[in-house]
């Protein structure tokens, strides 16, 4: 028993259990909004609920435990990283890889439960989540593809209610592919040095600290622009916006104490970023409840 306890703490240390935070308040968002639109009420039911937070674990898994494998050569040099399990032997390669296919399975065989088009896009959708883990070694603009990963969540919850993409959860999925590549950038910030030493690409090692300090705070607003896009777009009325400002004001914040300190990325990436999508959530849901 020790040692399954063992190995689950471990596989959930891989794949950070705890960041699944950063896209399920978006999926729920969308599911929310969705079935306001398509249901007249907030609820989608327990069935799709139970499927989608299965597919949203699953599809999270896959991503994090591919990537990880894939960056094993990068972590074991990286001083921040060389303690995770897919490094110091704790998880095997072969443990990785039927960890990886097990997940990407599940969210398969989930997805054709779900209906038609989620089961249709779920191996497209497997394909971005995977492409991340490449993007490092080619491209700059890996933070973006980072972000694309996560956006995808509220167009997969669309799909889940209503089968089909409306036009405001391509809005609140530009919100969160830029919300996403902004506070990336922002870590990324930490690895520099790394990065540049290794030949790996980030905005960070590419623009330098400052002009990346910049370029995170323009993605960010232009995640409040689109969600703002979404709340036009959508049958959501005056306390949605409340949660967008201080979604907003959220921002601001983080912005501040990582230009104070580079030591408080670590807050501003699990803590902020862990609360804004919940926030907006908070107040997605009173918004349908008083409006119904």
């Amino acid at each position: 028993m020790e040692q399954l306890k063992e190995k689950i703490k471990n596989f959930s240390e891989l794949v950070m259990f705890e960041h699944t935070i950063f896209s399920a308040s978006f999926i729920f968002i969308a599911m929310v909004v969705s079935s306001n639109e398509v249901h007249r009420h907030a609820f989608f039911g327990m069935k799709t609920l139970i499927l989608c937070t299965l597919a949203l674990i699953t599809a999270r898994n896959f991503a994090m435990s591919f990537n990880r494998l894939c960056d094993r050569d990068i972590d074991s040099s990286n001083e921040r990283t060389k303690k995770r399990p897919s490094v110091d032997g704790r998880i095997s390669i072969g443990g990785m890889i039927i960890f990886c296919v097990a997940n990407a399975c599940v969210f398969i065989v989930v997805s054709y439960c779900i209906n038609h088009l989620a089961f249709k896009l779920s191996i497209p959708f497997l394909i971005i989540l995977g492409l991340y883990s490449f993007m490092k070694r080619i491209s700059y603009l890996a933070h973006l593809v980072l972000g694309l990963s996560l956006g995808l969540a509220p167009i997969a919850g669309d799909i889940a209610v209503s089968g089909e993409v409306h036009l405001w959860t391509i809005f609140l999925s530009l919100g969160v592919l830029f919300w996403v590549a902004g506070f990336d950038i922002l870590y990324s910030l930490q690895d520099i040095k790394h990065d540049l030493q290794n030949n790996l690409y980030s905005i960070p090692a590419h623009f330098g600290a400052e002009n990346s300090l910049q370029i995170a705070r323009i993605f960010h607003i232009i995640a409040v622009f689109f969600w703002a896009l979404f709340l036009q777009y959508s049958t959501t009325h005056q306390i949605a916006i409340i949660g967008l400002i201080i979604s907003a004001i959220m921002l601001i914040y983080e912005h501040r104490i990582v230009r104070r300190d580079f030591k408080n990325i670590p807050k501003a990436f699990f803590a902020t970023n862990g609360y804004l999508g919940f926030v907006f959530l908070f107040f997605i849901i009173v918004d349908s409840v008083v409006r119904f």
